[in-house]
Parts: C-alpha cells; structure tokens; sequence
C-alpha cells in the first residue's frame, strides 16, 4: 500500500542501474565456457521434472562452471523480485517489467493404466466418463493458473473425485490404478505403462520465456534463454505429438 516519493522513484532508477552494473561484473570473464555463479531458472512442476532433465547435459557440457538451480515446482518464483533469472510460465505475464516469448505450444490427453480399464472399461465417448469413472485432476481452489483447468475440455461438466495440487502426484495416481486423468504428452507418452484414453480429445497449452527486462542481455540468462529454445526446438515432438 505504498507509494514511492518524486525523489524515490528517482533513486530506484539509479540503484536498478548500480545492480545491473554490478551483476555484469559478478560474471566476469569472456566466452561461454568462461561463464561462472548461478543460473536460477523456474519451471513448472511437470516441464521441469519430465522434458527438462533429458536435456541438462547439454547445458552443464557447455558451461562448466556455472551452477544451475531448476526451480521446478507447482508455483513459479518472482523475476521483478529477482527470484529467479529465467521463468518458464503457463500463461504470458499481463504486467511487470519483464520480456515474455512463446517457447512453445504442448498437447496433453487422457490417460490411463491397463489394470485400471481391465478393471473399468474403456470409454469411448465423452459421457462415458461422467458416468462410470473417476477422474483424476487438480484442487480447484489450489490451482496456481487457470489455465490447468482441463476437464471440461475433454467433456463439459466433468469433475475430478480425486485431486492434488501436484501434476507428479497425479501422475502416480493414474499409474497406480486409482482413475483416469489429463497429462501432458511429455509424461503420459513416456511412461510406457500408460494407454491415452479417447485420443482425438487433444488439449493443447503453451510455454511462455520470461526474463527481467534489467537482466535480459546478461550472458548467463542469455544463455539459459538460448537452452531452453535448442532444447524445444529439437524435441519439439515430444510436446506436441
């Protein structure tokens, strides 16, 4: 509830520009290998646990001596309060002083154990669903973007019986058996003991790059940026298959 001064606003641009300084010269050296301290970079949960570390190689190869911390869990850290250098997000931030970019567009579907659809039958239309099956999905009130509401999308009016605020939990639960849910493709694909259930109801949602406008042009989230696209870019299939 405060509001910053004539003279305030006046010093928080010079201090900005002190720490931009300053971050510059905590990087030192020239040349990617050259690259050294902490790359933060938040991701969610599910990107972050199942398409990211496939990729990690590619990344500590390159710059050796640059830590990294992957920040991946079910809410992201804050770029304007410098929790972390690099976002991934789920939806296009609205405001702040940041630089956002599609990284990429994702499919998720149903999914499903064997034992689970032995056990239950395998529907094969929308209706089915709100009739005969538990269905596997998110806490309504716990949600931390709107968009991971799914559920009418594959059929209008169908709610989730058994929820968690965890996409790796629900992944667990539809591997164990306990219902059917919507993964994404980049986890419901590899897990080779899951099926898709109703194919054709494809949801598709999207990958958005943030940086902190002050920061956007250092070399190390440059080159946490210029990851993340070759890394999407090549394995583009397995986001949307």
């Amino acid at each position: 509830g405060q509001v910053l001064t004539e003279a305030g606003e006046a010093l928080l641009a010079r201090v900005e520009a002190m720490a931009q300084a300053a971050a510059g010269i905590a990087e030192g050296g020239s040349g990617a290998a050259a690259l050294s301290g902490t790359l933060r970079i938040s991701v969610p949960e599910g990107f972050g646990g199942w398409f990211l570390p496939r990729h990690i190689d590619q990344f500590t190869a390159a710059h050796p001596r640059l830590t990294l911390d992957l920040v991946a869990n079910s809410g992201l850290l804050s770029l304007s309060k410098r929790e972390a250098d690099v976002a991934v997000t789920l939806s296009r931030p609205k405001a702040g002083p940041v630089i956002a970019r599609k990284l990429s567009d994702y499919a998720l579907r149903l999914y499903a154990s064997p034992a689970y659809l032995a056990a239950a039958g395998t529907p094969v239309r929308g209706a089915d669903l709100a009739q005969d099956h538990r269905l596997i999905g998110y806490i309504p009130d716990l949600l931390f973007d709107p968009v991971l509401r799914y559920l009418d999308e594959v059929h209008p009016g169908l709610t989730a019986s058994l929820r968690s605020s965890s996409i790796n939990a629900q992944h667990r639960l539809i591997a164990a058996g306990a219902g059917l849910g919507v993964l994404p493709c980049f986890i419901g694909n590899a897990d080779p003991g899951l099926v898709p259930v109703l194919p054709e109801r494809k949801i598709v949602r999207s990958f958005w790059l943030v940086t902190h406008k002050d920061t956007h042009n250092l070399a190390r989230v440059r080159a946490g940026r210029d990851w993340l696209v070759d890394a999407v870019q090549q394995h583009r299939s397995a986001l949307l298959p």
